[in-house]
Parts: C-alpha cells; structure tokens; sequence
C-alpha cells in the first residue's frame, strides 16, 4: 500500500475461502484466520479505496481447473469440467475487471464462476 497509494490507483486482491463467513466443527484456527483476513481486507478497502486504491477479497470454494491440481490428481483430469472444478479463466477474468467495476468481495463456487457481488471499494471520480 505504501507504494500504491502515492500512484493513486492500483489493485489488491486477497483470497479466501467461506470459512471467512462461517464457522464449522473442527475448523476454528482455520475461520479465524481467514476471517481475521475478511476483517483486514474491509478496512484496507476503506482506508485505500479513496486513494484510488481497489483492495478485494475472492472467496474462491472448490478445486481449481488448472495445472497444478490436475497434476496432483491425474485421475480429476478426464473429469474436468464435469465435476465441478473452477474454470481458472473465469475466475481470472472476474478478479481483474476494470478496478470500476470490479466488486470488492468475490464468490466462486461452481464450475461457471459465478459471483455474488458486494459494493466496491473504489469511489468514482
């Protein structure tokens, strides 16, 4: 951010998973920590978005149609596409909108990336 906002516009993007948004048995340092990331990404959107800066958090839930997980898992490759994987392009194209348009929390969970969209950071001007 120091570097960011002396250029007045730039683009931080965190990612997380729904454990930000919810607890679940088992899974409390995990919650906590993304959820303590979902708290500190709100505040830099605040601080920084009337800077020029545009600072969002991707829930990104599932597996990731992309080299790294299908090479882990060779069996999910003659399943992609049809199991649910994340379409990597969809998710890229949705991260890096035009700062205007891009939302300030993105959700990914099925294979078509779809989003739920909340009010972006960056205000107009």
């Amino acid at each position: 951010m120091r570097r960011l906002a002396p250029l007045g516009r730039g683009t931080v993007i965190f990612t997380g998973a729904s454990g930000s948004l919810r607890g679940r048995p088992r899974f409390a340092a995990f919650n906590a920590t993304k959820g303590g990331l979902r708290l500190l990404v709100q505040s830099l959107a605040r601080e920084f978005g009337p800077q020029g800066i545009h600072v969002a958090h991707a829930i990104i839930d599932g597996g990731i149609e992309g080299e790294r997980l299908l090479s882990r898992m060779p069996d999910r490759k003659e399943k992609a596409g049809a199991d649910g994987l994340l379409n990597i392009e969809a998710i890229a194209g949705q991260l890096l909108a035009p700062a205007q348009t891009a939302p300030q929390r993105l959700d990914t969970r099925d294979r078509s990336a779809a989003v739920t969209r909340s009010r972006s950071s960056r205000r107009a001007g």
